[in-house]
């Protein structure tokens, strides 16, 4: 069954208020990590009241050590972790499946002063819906859940296996994404709705995670600290040695065939940092949490070997002992989504249908879920989603008509990637 693009573009509008509120509500959870499983709670209710099946799981229930994309974890209780799979099968498929996944954990909003408006009370201003996680990748959710509901407004479902995930992890370690396959869900397809200004990702970038625990050699405060004995102060010289290691991969990602023209592709980001006890003392101790991208076709263990070696040098040069190095989230392969196939050519219609534009390719200096299905399982992967803005930033808002024609993208993609049946 073929829907008309006018009668998709006629549900979504006629319900898009209500999907604007609904997208409000979503936004209005802090799902930092560590508190998702309120917000996975209501979601959970959410599709269950829309008539699917839903399985809602916790990452301590599922083995992740070892799986093929899993990645460490230190700091964090998995058994408040929750995942939400929604499903919608039919007896006999017609078409093809289909996994249609969000993320709902977001990002730390950072200092308060920053912002505009308290990040966690949603406010539509001037057409932009702005809260923490509205569109990285809030929106991206209420894209999925009511592209599926206009299609049901019309009288219409997927006449093939769908599934509806929304995990936790994306931020930090992909181990949501990993959970379910490893829970036995996987489809012909997988539609990741990022904001993406309507591109496609073609190619990103992994990422590496990493801990230097620095001891220094404590004492007075009013006594001269020895070389690389103030473990604060020798914070910095191993962040000037990783940024050192960083211009010399991004010296030799020149010629990179994907992320060459990109200039210095690859970052480092001394991302959190704590240490010392008492003010009147040279600190003992500082903690120096790190991430370092990952080019695609750049071998993670040479990578993590680099970076062993770039500490260990830099220690030698203070003249003390390598800190410990531990590994402690994203150990995430950088990854090429190769053009062409099938689903990309229906997900090529749907959005000229709506866009009235090519769809454009991008290679992302980030990291998302995509590499998950597509690089390590072998699911064909589309990570593609509307506009954006203030992705881990204050201010962070979604464009609502870029999010009404999402909705409408992912209806179209939909109907002609699963086919329709009548609803029963």
């Amino acid at each position: 069954m073929t829907l008309s693009g006018e009668a998709i573009a006629s549900a979504v509008a006629s319900d898009f208020d209500r999907q604007v509120d609904w997208l409000s509500h979503l936004v209005s959870f802090d799902s930092t990590r560590g508190n998702e499983e309120a917000c996975q709670d209501w979601l959970s209710v959410e599709l269950a009241a829309r008539g699917y099946a839903v399985d809602r799981y916790t990452l301590a229930e599922v083995a992740l050590e070892g799986a093929p994309g899993a990645s460490p974890v230190v700091d964090t209780d998995y058994a408040h972790a929750v995942q939400v799979v929604a499903t919608h099968r039919v007896e006999r498929p017609e078409g093809r499946s289909l996994i249609l996944q969000g993320h709902v954990d977001v990002v730390p909003p950072g200092a308060p002063e920053l912002w505009s408006r308290p990040p966690f009370q949603p406010v539509v201003i001037d057409g932009w819906l702005h809260g923490r996680g509205s569109a990285d990748m809030k929106g991206g959710v209420s894209a999925i859940v009511f592209a599926l509901d206009a299609l049901a407004r019309l009288g219409w479902e997927p006449a093939s296996t769908l599934h509806v995930q929304t995990v936790t992890e994306e931020e930090c370690t992909g181990n949501g994404a990993v959970s379910t396959i490893l829970r036995g869900y996987r489809a012909d397809a997988v539609l990741i709705p990022e904001s993406m200004g309507h591109r496609i990702i073609r190619a990103e970038l992994g990422s590496v995670w990493f801990r230097l625990r620095i001891l220094g050699k404590p004492g007075h405060a009013l006594a001269d600290a020895a070389p690389g004995g103030h473990a604060i102060l020798a914070a910095q010289d191993y962040i000037a040695a990783l940024q050192a290691l960083t211009a010399a991969i991004n010296q030799g990602a020149k010629d990179h065939p994907w992320f060459g023209t990109i200039p210095n592709p690859v970052k480092f980001n001394p991302g959190r940092i704590r240490g010392g006890d008492w003010l009147g003392s040279v600190p003992s101790w500082c903690e120096l949490d790190c991430r370092l991208s990952v080019l695609p076709g750049q071998d993670l263990g040479e990578l993590r070997d680099r970076i062993t070696a770039c500490v260990a040098e830099c220690a030698a040069g203070l003249g003390t002992a390598p800190p410990r190095l531990d590994w402690i989230g994203y150990q995430a392969d950088g990854h090429v989504i190769a053009p062409g196939g099938a689903a990309e050519a229906a997900l090529e219609r749907a959005h000229r249908g709506v866009i009235g534009t090519p769809l454009e390719p991008v290679c992302l200096t980030a990291t998302s879920d995509g590499r998950i299905y597509d690089h390590y399982h072998g699911m064909p992967t589309l990570v593609y989603g509307g506009i954006g803005r203030g992705l881990h930033a204050p201010d962070e808002a979604v464009d609502l008509t870029s999010l009404r024609q999402t909705t409408e993208v992912i209806a179209r993609f939909i109907a002609d990637w699963c086919g329709l049946r009548e609803r029963g």
